[in-house]
């Protein structure tokens, strides 16, 4: 500031020894027209006036971005010339620049936020840090509207995710944003494990797609997998419903499996990043009723699956439906009304699943269970694990339902006489169908 008023100051000298020089000699009357003309036109016709009229000067102010010539750098203090407004100084951690120019060098054009129009030194204080910390806003913004696909280095890791920084403002990528290949495949579930395994992504690159930027709460989300969607939609366009793929369990969850597969035929040639991955439902592992998964398949197993769904980039598949059916023949070896024996599965509040075999099962409803058993809760007649005798009240085959009811001791006594009964009544009309055959034969042979 002192430089700039002392050149403003040499200029009105010079103007004022132009003035003084070309002035006619002095006239009484002109001298008295002179003292009553107003003090306003003398100052509009100030030397001062004419020099700011000629060059104009918008004086910086605090807050503002300006621009300037790097003139001198150390390791604490870089210095940049202000012209015409003097010389600037950046201070220690103001010198950062977070959206990665690198090495600020002597004849740089730099841009910088003024802090202090004039330090104890004479100097205007600036700030390239907070320059560019609008500046990388603006390009993260930008980079959010356009979704365009943008490298990050992992900084750190927490159970919820990874610590991310983009053009020096942090940023966070949530676990359930991060691609096939990077996502924590933990059998249990054990939040320890998952953060063990993020933490070994700490220091590495990934691409990613901005999700959410706010400036002013400074909340900044990517995601990995939106920036790998896009080139997995045009590999699984290849794919359809139907096919059947080869490929390895790649992880175990309480809701399914993975299998990560290739797409091309030669899966010998496919690189890790190019395969894909897709989700067998537990209830698509295997026909029968399963609680976990994982003692269904484990990681590292080979299976084969058949694709019963896309939706963009999700794949769903199905082990299942490479398998027969039990079902299909189940007629062949259960009717309505038979008394089997059949192990509890599960209690549940609304009935109880028996499996007659491994593949099986059946449901005694409550309501059925109250009706043959009043006043009576199914935890009083069984327990999980227990073998009991069963009557078949129902069998829907297409549908793999089958309806059951605990067969109590008369009833199962009174079936067996029942079916005793019926037997002999069978024999005795087969016995008299005989005596009638060879009673009639010996008439028409008489």
């Amino acid at each position: 500031m002192t430089d700039i008023l002392e050149k403003l100051a040499k200029e009105v000298d010079k103007l004022s020894d132009e003035n003084i020089t070309a002035l006619p000699k002095e006239d009484k009357s002109s001298k008295k027209k002179e003292k009553k003309a107003p003090k306003m036109a003398e100052e509009e016709n100030s030397p001062m006036d004419k020099l700011l009229s000629q060059n104009p000067i918008s004086f910086p102010q605090i807050g503002e971005n300006i621009a300037g010539k790097v003139i001198e750098v150390s390791s604490n203090e870089i210095y940049l010339d202000l012209a015409p407004f003097g010389t600037g100084i950046v201070l220690g951690k103001e010198i950062k620049d977070g959206m990665g120019v690198g090495k600020i060098k002597i004849g740089d054009e730099v841009s910088a936020i003024v802090t202090d129009l004039e330090n104890e030194d004479g100097y205007i204080e600036l700030s390239i840090r907070e320059a560019s910390y609008e500046k990388a806003w603006e390009d993260i913004e930008s980079k959010r509207d356009t979704q365009e696909k943008i490298a990050t280095k992992i900084i750190s890791a927490n159970k919820g995710g990874l610590l991310v920084e983009i053009n020096g403002i942090s940023g966070f990528l949530p676990v359930s944003q991060l691609s096939s290949k990077n996502y924590p495949r933990v059998e249990d579930g054990d939040k320890n494990k998952i953060l063990s395994m993020l933490k070994k992504l700490a220091g590495k690159e990934l691409e990613v797609r901005i999700l959410d930027a706010d400036r002013e709460s400074q909340k900044l989300i990517v995601s990995e997998k939106a920036a790998t969607s896009e080139k997995d939609r045009e590999v699984i366009s290849n794919l359809s419903v139907g096919d059947v793929i080869s490929g390895e369990i790649s992880g175990v969850v309480d809701f399914g499996a993975f299998i990560k597969f290739s797409p091309q035929e030669d899966s010998e040639e496919t690189s890790e990043e190019e395969k894909l991955e897709g989700l067998v439902h537990i209830s698509e592992l295997a026909w029968q009723l399963i609680e976990d998964p994982r003692s269904i398949v484990k990681v590292g197993d080979r299976v084969e699956a058949k694709i019963i769904g896309i939706d963009a980039d999700k794949i769903s598949l199905s082990i299942r439906a490479l398998q027969k059916d039990p079902w299909s023949e189940v007629e062949k070896k259960y009717k309505a009304g038979d008394i089997v024996s059949g192990t509890v599965h599960k209690i549940n509040p609304f009935g109880a699943f028996v499996y007659l075999d491994k593949d099986i099962h059946g449901l005694a409803h409550v309501s059925e269970m109250s009706e043959a058993y009043p006043g009576k809760n199914l935890d009083e007649l069984i327990k999980t694990g227990s073998v009991y005798d069963w009557k078949i009240l129902s069998i829907e085959a297409k549908t793999h339902r089958m309806g059951l009811v605990l067969a109590d001791k008369k009833s199962q006594k009174k079936e067996k006489a029942e079916k005793k009964e019926t037997k002999k009544e069978e024999k005795k009309e087969k016995g008299e169908t005989k005596k009638t055959k060879k009673k009639t034969k010996k008439e028409e042979e008489k």
